[in-house]
């Protein structure tokens, strides 16, 4: 008998809407971020800039882990701008 390797799943993608409701936003503000080079990192889903967008969950988990502070003085000025 031979032995099977189990692969792992592949991580399901999330849609803006999926995204902005985990991070308790507007599917706008995903966008504006984009353009801004702001939010979590997310896959094009094609080569032009109107093909869909998707988010890994685990992007968005580790931007949240990098947006995650116990006190304000632990608050790095990097992470925020005039315009948040």
């Amino acid at each position: 008998m031979t032995k099977r390797t189990l692969r792992p799943l592949p991580e399901r993608l999330l849609t803006s809407t999926e995204t902005a409701e985990i991070l308790g936003l507007r599917p706008q503000t995903l966008r504006v971020w984009r353009l801004r080079g702001r939010g979590p990192r997310y896959v094009r889903l094609g080569s032009t800039s109107r093909s869909r967008v998707a988010y890994r969950f685990s992007e968005v988990q580790a931007w949240l882990d990098t947006h995650t502070f116990n006190s304000t003085s632990e608050e790095s000025v990097s992470h925020w701008s005039d315009d948040d």
